[in-house]
């Protein structure tokens, strides 16, 4: 799996979406701007000890990250989509998209991709979960899927 972090702003949030990813073997692209210095404290201390597990690569925008992988799978989450994240049936090479903390993605982007948008259902009149939370609730559900492969 794939997990695409589109200018998070919080390194807490990604430290600990690093963690998820090395623990479930996901690779994670970190597209920028970031809103923090990789080096960051608050990043690696989330991180703990397994930044030398995590496969990552750094981009500087979404197109980079969709012309290496040209026939790649993309999901964006979003609240504002109408099809629930248990909806798809994941592959493994899947990308899940996250946007950043105070904006989510682009609405042009989500435009332009609406057929492969999903949401995690929440109570209304609230904003959403935490991005961190949020990525290990869709990826989970696809491990799931696949029946936990290579995962102990």
């Amino acid at each position: 799996m794939h997990i695409v972090l589109v200018e998070p702003e919080i390194p807490a949030n990604t430290g600990n979406i690093s963690r998820t990813c090395a623990i479930t073997n996901t690779h994670l692209h970190l597209v920028r701007p970031l809103g923090f210095s990789t080096d960051d404290k608050h990043l690696k201390r989330a991180g703990l000890d397994y930044w030398d597990f995590l496969s990552i690569d750094y981009y500087d925008s979404f197109q980079e990250v969709k012309d290496k992988y040209p026939n790649g799978r993309f999901f964006y989450a979003t609240t504002k989509a109408k099809q629930s994240y248990d909806q798809i049936q994941y592959l493994a090479d899947d990308f899940l998209i996250f946007g950043k903390e105070t904006a989510g993605l682009p609405m042009d982007l989500l435009k332009a991709n609406h057929k492969y948008c999903i949401r995690i259902p929440m109570g209304k009149n609230l904003r959403s979960l935490n991005l961190s939370n949020s990525v290990a609730i869709i990826l989970y559900e696809a491990l799931r899927q696949m029946n936990f492969n290579g995962l102990e």
